[in-house]
């Protein structure tokens, strides 16, 4: 493992534990069923492409068209929780909330409001306020696997490790073998500096057939956050187009060049490789 000092370690894990809340293929709880949500992210789409495989200039045409539909119908389920979710791939956690805080206002007993509601408040980092919603959202006689991990990955958050474990180790009696929560347990491990138990958790979620682009996008960051760039920068371009492949590569690059450690981890690779 190349993080040789504590400064360096602790601001990589910094970093992550905000690209966990702000980045589509980095989220600690994205999944093609959405964890933390009983929204699907992938159905929560301008027609024939999902939200969260669209580049930069069609979220910000899909939001500009969202924002036009819910200005002339604000209480329209459907499109708000469209606009919230566009609103938050963008980066605009603070708008998606204020849309979630009208819908839950409109539709309080709605599950899927309520869930994405509390996606919107970790997002825009009201951790405890979220946990309080998705809660609120369950229903424990029948259980929903999703918030449950959901809850996980905001105590994560929160930093509350081993709840945070325990709540998706729940979540797996429930959906054993589920992608989405190897991958939340995967990046649960990165985010106390254990690299070994993070990939293997992201590996055992890689191998399932449905496991998506953002599980390994999850992988590739912990391969290459232990030295193994070349590797990582390999799995980053798979499934993803060229435009995206070079935004998580130019991402993992970024995590990886304080104190150098981009070139320390460039050196490391070419001995490896000669």
């Amino acid at each position: 493992m190349l993080l040789t000092t504590p400064d360096l370690k602790s601001r990589l894990l910094r970093g992550v534990a905000v690209a966990l809340v702000a980045l589509p293929l980095a989220a600690c709880g994205t999944s093609r069923q959405t964890t933390g949500s009983t929204t699907d992210s992938a159905s929560l789409s301008m027609p024939g492409k999902p939200v969260d495989s669209m580049t930069a200039t069609e979220l910000a045409d899909a939001a500009r068209k969202y924002s036009i539909a819910y200005e002339k119908n604000p209480k329209d389920r459907r499109i708000g929780l469209n606009y919230a979710n566009v609103l938050r791939m963008t980066g605009r956690n603070a708008q998606s909330l204020a849309v979630m805080q009208q819908m839950a206002i409109a539709f309080p007993n709605d599950r899927e409001i309520l869930a994405a509601y509390g996606k919107a408040q970790a997002g825009a980092g009201q951790l405890d306020e979220a946990l309080t919603t998705i809660r609120r959202a369950q229903t424990p006689d029948m259980p929903d696997w999703r918030l449950v991990s959901a809850e996980g990955a905001v105590l994560d958050q929160l930093g509350r490790a081993n709840d945070a474990r325990r709540r998706y180790n729940d979540a797996l009696q429930i959906q054993p073998n589920e992608p989405s929560i190897l991958s939340n347990l995967g990046m649960s491990y990165l985010l106390s500096g254990d690299l070994k138990s993070a990939e293997s958790y992201l590996r055992a979620a890689m191998a399932q057939p449905t496991a998506d682009s953002r599980v390994r996008q999850n992988y590739s960051l912990v391969v290459g956050l232990q030295g193994r760039f070349a590797e990582a920068e390999k799995i980053a371009r798979q499934e993803l187009s060229p435009q995206q492949a070079d935004a998580n590569v130019a991402y993992l690059r970024s995590m990886l060049s304080q104190q150098n450690a981009w070139q320390q981890l460039s050196q490391k690779d070419k001995k490896a490789g000669g």
